[in-house]
């Protein structure tokens, strides 16, 4: 009898800490970062964290273009993906992954649009985001470069990249001819 109250009360223990970390059957966002480092830290990679919403059409283009057979190798290598649902439509709310909101506000990405993407290093270190800067004006928050596009775009994507990765020039060069593709003609 003892035996089986312990097990139940184990199974009650780990349902209540699993409710911590999911709503709806959708993982929270401490819990997939936390998950990211470690795969991160395990594979010697860094984490880039993309905020999205399944209605966006350049979240759509920007994971195109990074599963695009010339440029995924480098993706795929470099970086645990990670992926946050945000500003879904009312009828999808229920996609939100919970506390994404907060970690964008957290980076400064409320109310820069989506895609708003982040990198950091294995230890949960902010290396780049999405925020174009002027060099010009110190105040200048920056503006969401979102799905890289524009040639100045792209050169901005790219020097991000190159903070926390290795980027061969025949890597580099992929990446600029696939992402300039979503250029809006």
């Amino acid at each position: 009898m003892k035996k089986t109250a312990a097990t139940l009360l184990l199974l009650i223990l780990l349902h209540v800490v699993s409710a911590g970390q999911q709503v709806n059957g959708v993982p929270d966002t401490k819990q997939i970062m936390a998950d990211a480092y470690a795969k991160a830290q395990r594979e010697k990679k860094s984490v880039f964290v993309m905020f999205h919403a399944s209605w966006c059409t350049w979240c759509q283009k920007m994971d195109a273009s990074m599963k695009d057979p010339a440029c995924s190798t480098f993706f795929d290598q470099q970086f645990v993906m990670v992926h946050l649902v945000v500003d879904e439509a009312k009828d999808k709310k229920q996609l939100e992954t919970p506390g994404a909101a907060d970690m964008r506000k957290q980076y400064g990405g409320e109310g820069q649009g989506i895609p708003y993407w982040l990198m950091f290093d294995r230890n949960g270190k902010l290396i780049s985001d999405s925020k174009l800067h002027t060099a010009a004006d110190k105040n200048d928050f920056g503006e969401n470069v979102g799905c890289p596009a524009s040639a100045a775009e792209v050169d901005f994507f790219i020097g991000a990249l190159k903070k926390c990765t290795l980027l061969s020039a025949e890597q580099e060069s992929a990446i600029r001819e696939r992402f300039r593709k979503n250029e809006v003609q």
